[in-house]
């Protein structure tokens, strides 16, 4: 208890909270234990949808959520693993929605299918199309977070596998062929920081968690992609612009790479026009935002924003948050679910219009 005190004292002088937010966090959904909650996307019309994290080895991998937290499994036909070569979702964390009502569903495979990205068409209810990732992926992939980019026809991507092969990902959408930059990278490696919660050190694999690139978002103008490892103390910047153009060495695409401003550990990322990026600050119980001179303040503290995880824009102009007690999941917890309740979907009014998947 007194080193759970220490650390807060600590990180309260270093972050503080801006009460800019005053009360305005709100619960949208609260779900049960079958209803493990990993990242979010809202469409164009509303339509919310949350993949159902993947430690928690749930069988049912992406579902659509109503009011007040009832759910369905989503897509049809989709939403659990595929019995062969047929239909359905191996295992999806990442997940966005675009402007075009299409839902971008990043698909880790497992040892019989290689990662793959889906794109589903919400209004017509059938599959676009299927991009394989397996070219760019690392041997010990684990395809994490996405961006969607309509206006250069372009989805960014997390692949954090492991600390020296952590990279980004980029696809074309114009001919489906795919790029990993910045592998092993500084600024896609994990840094040396303990992941403490509630006084605990987070272990993966009986070790200190130690997590490379992780969250990615891109501004509502196309023109920048924010990203972080997720054991890391800064957030960095890159141009779309950048990361589309082919001819760049790896030496020179590291040199256009900014640091955008300091930040804790995190697990999802959002931007608003006006530069200002939400964090998810998933050691904290809290939710923050760097602003567009660098510093980082928390906007909301609370017990019951028990690892915030992914975000989403929706079209009321409030930003969608999921909470999912992840280090108290099996595969963070010792083998054993430590959950107490706390699966849900927060919202909150963004300090400037943006969108997510232009």
């Amino acid at each position: 208890m007194i080193r759970r005190i220490l650390f807060g004292l600590l990180t309260a002088a270093l972050f503080p909270i801006s009460h800019a937010f005053s009360d305005e966090l709100e619960t949208y959904a609260k779900f049960g234990p079958e209803t493990p909650p990993g990242n979010i996307a809202v469409g164009p019309d509303g339509r919310v949808f949350i993949s159902l994290h993947g430690f928690y080895g749930k069988e049912t991998k992406v579902v659509e959520v109503f009011p007040k937290g009832a759910v369905k499994p989503y897509p049809p036909d989709w939403s659990k693993a595929p019995k062969g070569d047929g239909p359905g979702l191996n295992w999806v964390l990442g997940l966005a929605a675009d402007q075009k009502g299409i839902l971008w569903l990043l698909d880790q495979g497992d040892d019989s299918h290689t990662g793959r990205l889906v794109a589903w068409n919400t209004k017509t209810e059938k599959l676009e199309r299927i991009i394989d990732l397996a070219s760019v992926s690392a041997a010990n992939r684990f395809l994490n977070d996405l961006a969607v980019d309509r206006k250069n026809e372009a989805v960014y991507i997390t692949d954090t596998a492991t600390p020296e092969t952590t990279a980004l990902i980029v696809v074309n959408l114009k001919t489906g062929q795919a790029r990993r930059l910045l592998e092993g990278s500084k600024y896609t490696r994990p840094e040396d920081i303990e992941m403490v919660i509630d006084g605990d050190v987070v272990m993966l694999n009986k070790k200190p968690a130690r997590i490379g690139a992780n969250p990615i978002t891109v501004d509502p103008t196309n023109t920048w992609v924010y990203f972080a490892p997720m054991s890391g103390s800064a957030m960095y910047r890159v141009r779309t612009s950048d990361l589309l153009d082919e001819t760049l060495s790896p030496e020179m695409l590291v040199e256009r790479v900014e640091r955008y401003g300091k930040m804790p550990l995190s697990d999802g990322i959002t931007v608003d026009g006006a530069g200002n990026v939400y964090i998810t600050d998933i050691t904290n119980d809290a939710i923050g935002v760097v602003s567009v001179d660098g510093t980082y303040k928390r906007i909301f503290q609370r017990d019951d924003i028990s690892w915030p995880d992914g975000f989403a824009f929706g079209p009321d102009g409030k930003i969608y948050v999921t909470v999912n007690e992840l280090h108290r999941s099996p595969v963070l917890g010792g083998g054993e679910d430590k959950t107490k309740g706390e699966f849900k979907i927060m919202r909150f009014k963004a300090l400037a219009p943006g969108e997510q998947g232009r």
